[in-house]
């Protein structure tokens, strides 16, 4: 059988899901919560499919890659019955929250009486960009239903057959609940071209969330025709001042790298205040480079200070080069300078914005401020883990990753933010004065069964 040209199949899957736009707006909040409750069920059901699914994606692991690549590859492609639970449970966790479509933020009269409000409506059809697993596949069904949005994912090809059997579930049981042909959507060409084909139709795509790594998000913003809402890009760094509680910030740089060194908001870059650097890089660095083998690179003082040793059998600090401070690493790797003052560290912020996630971790409450104050990203935190930065951290509900741009809505896209606000307006029968039609005969013409 020969296979449709990837352009014409993307052009069919994408006019099908436009064509469901309508449909979808319509499903009652009760229907949405049925359809969730559905699919959840499904995956519960169906956990024995899915297994031998993501058996043939282990399976498809090259065999050509070193002991360690090929052991790294199969823990991250690998899921359980624990990953369907989890699945299930964000899908449940959905329905239970309140449904932001139809929600009026503002209301009021105008002097002539008209009665305006502003409504959450759906974006339409969004699209999901992701070099990810089926976790970031159930979440993202789940978050368009629950919003009224057509979803059209593509997830990461390492979890191709994972990714279908999941979508076979999730389709049929929505579909059950009267979800239309087409809401959920599964682009499943694993050809590279594939998932910036699907940005290049803004005729029948509205919004497009990249959810990845930094290649990927980069090359969706630099070719999409579709306005991107949702680009975990931007910098993360933690800046310790010199008025601190050095066991704190330890913990904290210690947290914003290590507890999972590929998030979007794991630090990239350390800034350290002179005067507290000898106190706390000594230690620190010694159990980054020992305990977690990180890659550390250092500027000038930093190198100098701490020398290049060899560790466990890993180098110390290297000399950062230029390039290195705009870098966002998502990996064991990450950047430390020693700065001045703290006019110095939020220059070096402010050079690389706008930034993702921000910490000062500092007992100076003025200083804590103007921090907040003049970093521009899409969170900036005080005494906390740039790994807090996230919907359900921030009490909001789950979120599809976060918005480091300054178009639509900043920080974690949660399901407000997969809405769009319009006007309702209620009349009775006010018109824009100066009306064409003298007063005395006004519409008489109209209303005359001679005419």
């Amino acid at each position: 059988m020969v296979e449709v040209p990837l352009k014409l199949y993307v052009q069919a899957l994408l006019k099908g899901a436009k064509d469901a736009a309508r449909s979808m707006s319509c499903i009652s909040p009760r229907a949405k919560n049925q359809a969730l409750q559905a699919m959840a069920e499904s995956l519960v059901d169906h956990t024995e499919e899915i297994l031998e699914a993501n058996a043939k994606d282990l399976a498809g692991i090259s065999k050509e890659t070193d002991q360690q690549v090929h052991r790294e590859a199969s823990e991250r492609i690998r899921i359980s019955e624990d990953t369907i639970q989890l699945m299930h449970q964000r899908l449940l966790d959905l329905q239970a929250l309140p449904d932001p479509i139809g929600e009026a933020s503002q209301g009021w009269m105008t002097v002539d009486g008209l009665q305006v409000h502003t409504v959450r409506s759906p974006l339409g059809v969004v699209a999901i960009v992701s070099d990810m697993g089926p976790l970031v596949l159930g979440e993202s069904f789940g978050m368009c239903v629950k919003t009224n949005n057509v979803c059209v994912f593509r997830g990461g090809t390492e979890w191709l057959h994972t990714n279908s059997a999941v979508v076979r579930c999730l389709q049929a049981a929505a579909a059950s609940q009267g979800v239309p042909e087409g809401g959920l959507t599964f682009l499943d060409r694993s050809a590279p071209e594939a998932a910036l084909e699907v940005v290049r139709y803004p005729q029948y795509v509205q919004a497009v969330i990249t959810r990845g790594r930094t290649g990927l998000r980069n090359r969706i913003v630099e070719q999409s025709k579709v306005q991107v809402i949702g680009f975990d890009g931007g910098l993360c760094h933690v800046y310790v001042d010199q008025d601190v509680d050095i066991p704190l910030a330890q913990t904290i740089v210690v947290n914003a790298k290590m507890q999972s060194p590929s998030a979007a908001n794991a630090m990239d870059t350390l800034l350290v205040h002179q005067g507290v650097s000898r106190h706390l890089l000594p230690g620190l660095t010694r159990r980054l480079l020992q305990e977690y083998r990180v890659n550390l690179h250092g500027c000038p003082k930093t190198v100098s200070m701490m020398g290049v040793l060899e560790m466990s059998g890993h180098l110390g600090i290297k000399a950062a080069e230029e390039t290195d401070w705009g870098e966002k690493y998502q990996s064991l790797t990450m950047n430390i300078k020693v700065v001045k003052d703290s006019q110095e560290a939020i220059d070096h912020i402010g050079t690389y914005a706008p930034g993702h996630t921000d910490t000062i971790v500092t007992r100076d409450y003025q200083l804590a401020m103007r921090f907040v104050r003049e970093v521009d990203s899409s969170a900036v935190m005080v005494n906390a883990s740039t790994r807090l930065h996230g919907g359900p951290q921030f009490g909001l509900g789950p979120d599809m990753g976060s918005n480091s741009t300054r178009v639509h809505g900043r920080g974690p896209l949660i399901l407000s933010k997969l809405t769009i606000e319009k006007y309702m307006v209620l009349g009775t029968g006010q018109l824009q004065q100066p009306h064409p039609v003298p007063q005395t005969y006004q519409d008489a013409m109209m209303l005359s069964a001679k005419f």
